[in-house]
């Protein structure tokens, strides 16, 4: 991403909320007919209910922008998975270094770093185990990455809750006083009915892209965890599970943990039709090869 891209999308979702305020200020304008009548008096006119109604809405809209802003910065693929991060852990798979590879994936805050790391300390059990480790892990990364984006909607839903309440309480203040005093001066009450109504009007303006950038981020998420988990399934198939049998990965890394234990007198014969596993090491070969590649054992085919 370039670097002027963050700015750039600052800029635009910054202006969401300059424009909230400045249609509210026009409105209040125009509704007076040239009155030097601002929003901010009638806010701070409405008692200390409506001031804190309205920084509510504030609140509501910074936090609003805020959290599109870091969805857009960590919705991508480059940031699940970055390219070489991925060719290094590839490398050193391929190497068979696979504590080396978990001290990598300790060492980074990637989705894809997240996963392999908790995958690669069930290596030693088998096949099975690393492919539900990597799905336990994945949908444990991914419900973290969703979280955010589940923010937007809760916003979208309390923003008009918010704007209507603060209608409602002006819409009582204004029955008020038209119940005491009766119809005096009609065109001030519709100044004032207007007035509250934007409280409302505020409300709709944050859910509307709220409610938007929710459901194209809850779909860019879908998108970006699927190709980060092909790539994990792609690091881990040419994995030979037979051969690393009960090493332990990770903390309390053990190299071959799972292979038996070398004794002196061992018989090393191996028959050319009954087995092709070495019986030092239980290690998988093909017959007639010598020594074996795993233990460097000489084996004597029978």
């Amino acid at each position: 991403m370039k670097k002027t891209h963050p700015t750039l999308l600052h800029h635009i979702l910054t202006g969401l909320l300059l424009c909230a305020t400045a249609s509210s200020v026009w409105a209040a304008e125009g509704a007076a007919g040239g009155e030097s009548h601002s929003i901010l008096q009638t806010i701070i006119g409405g008692g200390p209910l409506i001031i804190m109604i309205w920084l509510a809405i504030l609140g509501t809209s910074v936090v609003m922008v805020t959290f599109i802003i870091q969805l857009f910065l960590t919705m991508r693929d480059e940031q699940l998975a970055p390219k070489a991060l991925e060719e290094s852990l590839a490398a050193t798979i391929a190497a068979g270094n696979y504590q080396e590879a978990w001290e990598i994936c300790r060492a980074n805050k990637a989705y894809i770093a997240k996963v392999l790391g908790g995958a690669l300390e069930r290596l030693g059990r088998g096949k099975d185990a690393v492919e539900n480790a990597l799905i336990e892990h994945g949908i444990r990364e991914a419900q973290e990455l969703k979280t955010k984006n589940s923010y937007l909607s809760v916003i979208g839903v309390i923003a008009p809750m918010i704007g209507l309440l603060g209608t409602v309480i002006g819409m009582m203040g204004a029955f008020a006083v038209l119940g005491s005093s009766g119809v005096t001066d009609p065109r001030g009450l519709a100044l004032r009915i207007g007035e509250v109504l934007m409280a409302t009007a505020s409300g709709l303006f944050i859910a509307i892209p709220a409610f938007i950038f929710y459901y194209y981020f809850r779909n860019k998420a879908t998108i970006v965890i699927v190709t980060a988990d092909d790539k994990l399934n792609r690091l881990v198939e040419d994995i030979p599970f037979e051969e690393v049998s009960g090493i332990k990965i990770g903390e309390n890394f053990e190299a071959g943990a799972g292979a038996p234990s070398r004794s002196a007198g061992q018989s090393r014969k191996v028959s050319m039709t009954l087995t092709t596993n070495c019986p030092v090491c239980n290690g998988a070969i093909q017959p007639g090869l010598n020594p074996c590649p795993h233990c460097g054992a000489t084996l004597e085919w029978a």
